[in-house]
């Protein structure tokens, strides 16, 4: 165990091999609006900003969530998990989280094999 990591005071991300960590977001309640991933500069940007900002693997560039929608996601609170390799962000959203118009991206319940709207 990695005590200084995993119990101390300073922010020290572990990223992966790609030099990413998941980040997932949650409304205030705790619904989980989506999930993505962040690089060391996402990160800073958005601790710096106070609105989302992730790595996009498709594009291969930083992505503030909003920038072409409009609909940011306005952090709240930035967690990170015990051994420091996943964000926990509480968001408040204006508008849909999801590139689709829901407002989550977890609006399908998996039932018997198939997709259901939940």
């Amino acid at each position: 165990m990695d005590t200084n990591r995993e119990t101390g005071l300073v922010l020290d991300p572990k990223y992966d091999a790609a030099g990413l960590i998941t980040a997932v977001c949650t409304d205030p309640q705790g619904t989980v609006l989506m999930v993505a991933h962040m690089n060391a500069d996402a990160l800073a940007a958005t601790l710096e900003t106070g609105e989302a900002t992730f790595w996009s693997r498709s594009r291969g560039r930083l992505w503030k969530k909003g920038e072409t929608s409009g609909h940011v996601l306005k952090v709240l609170e930035a967690r990170i998990d015990c051994d420091q390799d996943a964000i926990w962000l509480k968001v408040e959203p204006h508008g849909p989280a999801c590139h689709t118009g829901a407002p989550s991206c977890f609006y399908r319940v998996i039932e018997g094999g198939k997709l259901v709207r939940g």
